[in-house]
């Protein structure tokens, strides 16, 4: 079996937003891939509801920001939150938040690096996964199969094979140079690999409630907005999707709950509306990692490698971070540039951000349960108690809940500091600032944006490899081309003359990798280029 020549440079597992990213990524960059998904067809209800900042730059990147925005949220509206006993009541409390169009001006007029290049969107799964399929399809070098499930694996020295099976029927063999386990907390690689979850399991189990209605999001009267958490103690919110006519109620309700009495309960009375019942389903809180994010040639990803509690929206985002990660290492390795160091560093890096990423979303939720502690029925009586407990909520809420919607920090912060591959010194453990972003370019960090003197973004400016950035314009860099060149590993010389950018950056010189973190900086140039290059390249 060892002598069989691999099919497949990567096999994917799993076709959701993490996987199918992956497979556009890789074939983009001339991998073979194969990507898999047991399902027949891409999801048709709705589970994500936004997509980061960190993760909108990769779709720019990736040349698909706009369509995807197409799908979703519009611009102008309302990103508002709103704590509230029912719809049809004034809230206890309204939380601002800009628009995707307001952020868009903070970052137009942005003069330094304080801002992302790509503000957040708010796009259901089930329109962003149609879109990345379509994607990967028209991908060169992408092979995408639905109705395929993935059921078993080994591995030896060479290759991993992969048992398939179709939905048609029989099964089948493929082997492969590298497998990528996207599929999902229920992953079929990670128990095949025998990678145990550490953390919390189970914390609460929640029932969620998919409807659509075409006319409930103009009759809301206390104001338009994404998400309403409500003071009762089933811990439920109404989200509103990306089209405003698609709607999710997720609550800690029993199976035999009268679903449409529960619904026109959390809308009120006095707002009249139809819907029709979309998909009812029941999910389970967890706050886990996987021990381990790699076992030979085989690696996790996404849900597969780390679950996490909606609150905070860091699930989706951090597993499409780690596509990007995993991505050019797999791609480095397969064009024979990588040195071994390359693969090994993707645990070393992400494992760490899928830790930070457990913990953050963790606190996000804390933020919730501090202001439901200690609420009773009361807070639904206009009496004395119930309009104590309302401005007590009203309160704890103000302070608390904004935990669950303001983690800039945790999407741009982290950083690869004490990664192989980074020229630093800094510790690893390195604590991430969670809600404010703190902009730098110290090595490991994700280059900031800034906009360069012709009004170019310096993300769109850089290669889709390795960038040497040279800020005077001047220098003669073609000592780090030839390191790069000696080692095969693809390069591009970026020399702009950018005073103000030397000013924000603090340096005149950058090596950047291909996922946009920085390896390197510098006010002079590198003293020993070869040595940089094989650091950079797992060497």
């Amino acid at each position: 079996m060892s002598q069989v020549k691999p099919q497949f440079d990567v096999v994917i597992a799993g076709a959701g937003p993490v996987g199918l990213t992956m497979a556009i990524d890789l074939g983009r960059r001339g991998v073979r891939t194969l990507i898999v998904e047991r399902n027949p067809s891409t999801g048709p209800w709705p589970k994500m509801d936004r997509s980061n900042s960190r993760t909108m730059e990769f779709y720019r990147r990736l040349g698909i920001a706009d369509e995807v925005r197409a799908l979703g949220y519009p611009a102008d509206a309302s990103m508002d939150i709103f704590i509230v006993r029912s719809l049809s009541e004034a809230p206890l409390l309204k939380q601002h938040y800009p628009s995707v169009a307001t952020m868009r001006e903070r970052i137009e007029a942005a003069t330094d690096h304080s801002q992302p290049l790509e503000p957040y969107q708010l796009v259901s799964q089930n329109r962003l996964e149609p879109l990345l399929k379509s994607v990967a399809e028209n991908t060169p070098n992408v092979t995408v199969r639905y109705g395929c499930e993935l059921t078993a694996l080994a591995q030896d020295a060479e290759a991993v094979t992969v048992t398939l099976k179709p939905s048609d029927g029989g099964q089948e063999e493929v082997r492969c140079s590298f497998l990528a386990g996207c599929d999902g907390g229920g992953s079929t690689v990670r128990k095949s690999l025998g990678i145990r979850l550490e953390g919390q399991g189970s914390l609460r189990k929640m029932k969620q409630i998919c409807f659509r209605s075409e006319t409930l999001y103009d009759r809301i009267p206390m104001g338009k907005g994404r998400h309403y958490y409500f003071t009762d103690p089933e811990g439920s919110a109404i989200i509103v999707q990306g089209d405003r006519k698609e709607f999710t109620l997720n609550s800690d309700i029993p199976d035999d709950t009268d679903l449409d009495e529960w619904i026109r309960r959390k809308i009120g009375p006095g707002i009249e509306f139809d819907y029709e019942l979309l998909n009812v389903s029941n999910w389970t809180l967890h706050l886990l990692l996987a021990e381990k994010y790699r076992e030979g040639r085989a690696f996790l990803a996404g849900d597969a490698a780390h679950l996490v509690i909606p609150t905070g929206g860091l699930g989706m985002n951090s597993g499409v971070g780690d596509a990007l990660d995993l991505a050019w290492k797999l791609s480095g390795t397969v064009h024979g540039w990588g040195g071994p160091g390359l693969l090994e560093s993707y645990e070393i890096e992400r494992r760490p951000v899928g830790q930070k990423t457990v913990e953050a979303s963790g606190w996000a939720a804390q933020g919730l349960g501090l202001w439901r502690a200690n609420l009773t029925a009361a807070v639904d009586q206009d009496t004395e108690e119930g309009l104590d407990q309302q401005h007590r909520a009203a309160q704890l809420a103000n302070r608390h809940h904004r935990r669950v919607h303001e983690m800039v920090g945790a999407e741009q912060n982290y950083t690869y500091a004490g990664s192989p591959l980074i020229a630093s010194e800094a510790d690893a453990e390195t604590s991430w600032e969670t809600v404010r972003y703190l902009p730098t370019t110290e090595p490991g960090a994700r280059i900031p944006h800034i906009w360069l003197k012709d009004r170019a973004a310096m993300q769109d400016v850089l290669g889709a490899d390795y960038t040497f950035v040279d800020l005077t314009g001047m220098a003669d860099a073609s000592a780090v081309k030839a390191a790069f060149d000696t080692i095969g590993a693809p390069l591009r010389i970026l020399s702009r003359n950018e005073e103000h950018v030397r000013m924000v950056y603090g340096c005149r010189y950058l090596l950047v990798r291909p996922d946009l973190h920085i390896v390197w900086t510098g006010n002079s140039l590198p003293s020993d280029p070869q040595s940089l290059a094989r650091l950079a390249t797992g060497h």
